[in-house]
């Protein structure tokens, strides 16, 4: 028996692709949850990269600070031990000062750590200040 257009048709073809018993009925589903699975997935990490750089600036900025303070410290324009003044400036931008030394030529060095998620770990920072050349 030949169909419209000229086929021969049996009686169920009605041109599907797969299995006619509906083996693969929601796939799509499965595969679509999956995909949105793994943009969730992707965003987190992205969260989680900005958040370690967001807090790595920070500490930087900790540290630029203290340095520039200890330096002034040092050089006798403002009035104070140079690393406590250091450990002060560090604190008010919610870091701690976790070394700070004299160097030659009046220079001072702090190092600074900015506690944040347990997830990533402390951020730290880095700077050395003095008078200038």
């Amino acid at each position: 028996m030949t169909g419209i257009g000229g086929r021969a048709g049996r009686g169920g073809d009605h041109g599907c692709v797969g299995p006619p018993d509906g083996s693969e009925r929601g796939s799509g589903t499965v595969l679509a949850g999956g995909l949105a699975l793994v943009v969730m997935l992707a965003m987190v990490i992205m969260l989680l990269l900005a958040q370690s750089a967001v807090l790595a600036s920070r500490a930087a900025a900790a540290a630029d600070l203290a340095a520039l303070a200890a330096a002034d410290a040092l050089r006798g324009i403002t009035t104070g031990d140079p690393c406590t003044v250091a450990a002060e400036v560090a604190s008010r931008h919610g870091a701690t000062v976790a070394s700070c030394s004299e160097g030659s030529g009046q220079t001072v060095e702090v190092r600074t750590e900015l506690g944040g998620n347990p997830l990533l770990g402390a951020a730290t920072g880095h700077a050395r200040a003095g008078p200038p050349p």
